[in-house]
């Protein structure tokens, strides 16, 4: 029976997807992947396999998702490998979560491969971590599509210590005029964090008040907080080697896993 892989691709750079994701990108027979996964990440993909392009368009969500599922179920039955590939973690506001169940329930094997989330990895490659002891004792990861009329849900989260949104950049006036009518102080330092872990990331810092106001490109992680402070501290030039070979880091991972006691 064929095996349908729910995989998370991790922020962007294809040097933080982690290894059970690559070795299974390497051998699948179809891939269905959304519009945030990165073209480094796809190039780890077998030559062989079946490419499916299922990211979603604004206002055709659900539309698109029912096709997604229908997907999954024709590619199931003609390969053994099918995997659906997904930005960040597949159960952080991916729909990941509603398509394993939806799977599950229709008699489909399915395993899941867990991915860094943007929400903590994305400001953590900005300089900005989500705690830090005596000045955030907690975070909270919300979605930036909510009801636009419910500012009563965001009252919810005024007062977290690090509150991170994803998907909020169009709503990014909206959700900080609500955390303000709700009692969190205009002057909070917030973060913007665009195209994070990518060579085209880039960082609004501003603060609550002025969120609404400063140019900002989606896709971004939009951070609230003290923490953001932080970031003058730790930043440092980017030390990631873009020509790390996941190819022999792959080869050694096996070397070591065949080796006996």
């Amino acid at each position: 029976m064929s095996t349908i892989h729910i995989v998370g691709a991790g922020p962007g750079r294809a040097d933080l997807l982690t290894v059970r994701a690559a070795r299974i990108l390497a051998r699948a027979d179809a891939v269905l992947y959304d519009r945030l996964v990165s073209r480094e990440v796809l190039e780890l993909i077998s030559p062989a396999a079946e490419l499916h392009d299922v990211g979603k368009a604004e206002g055709r969500q659900e539309e698109i998702q029912g096709h997604i599922l229908d997907l999954l179920e024709d590619c199931g039955r003609r390969h053994e490998t099918v995997v659906r590939l997904k930005g960040g973690d597949p159960m952080v506001f991916g729909r990941g979560g509603e398509e394993w169940r939806w799977l599950v329930a229709r008699g489909w094997n399915v395993e899941v491969t867990p991915g860094l989330s943007s929400a903590i990895s994305v400001p953590e490659l900005a300089g900005i971590p989500v705690t830090y002891r005596g000045i955030a004792g907690g975070f909270a990861v919300v979605t930036g599509h909510r009801h636009p009329a419910a500012c009563q849900e965001w009252a919810a989260y005024a007062h977290v210590d690090t509150l991170v949104v994803l998907m909020g950049v169009g709503r990014r006036a909206e959700i900080a005029d609500c955390l303000i009518a709700a009692g969190r102080d205009g002057d909070t330092p917030v973060a913007f964090v665009e195209n994070g872990s990518t060579a085209r990331q880039r960082v609004v810092v501003t603060t609550l008040r002025e969120a609404g106001t400063c140019e900002v490109n989606s896709p971004a992680v939009m951070v609230i907080g003290e923490v953001v402070n932080l970031r003058g501290q730790l930043i440092q030039p980017a030390h990631f080697n873009a020509a790390v070979d996941l190819t022999s880091l792959l080869q050694v991972g096996e070397a070591h896993t065949r080796q006996s006691c």
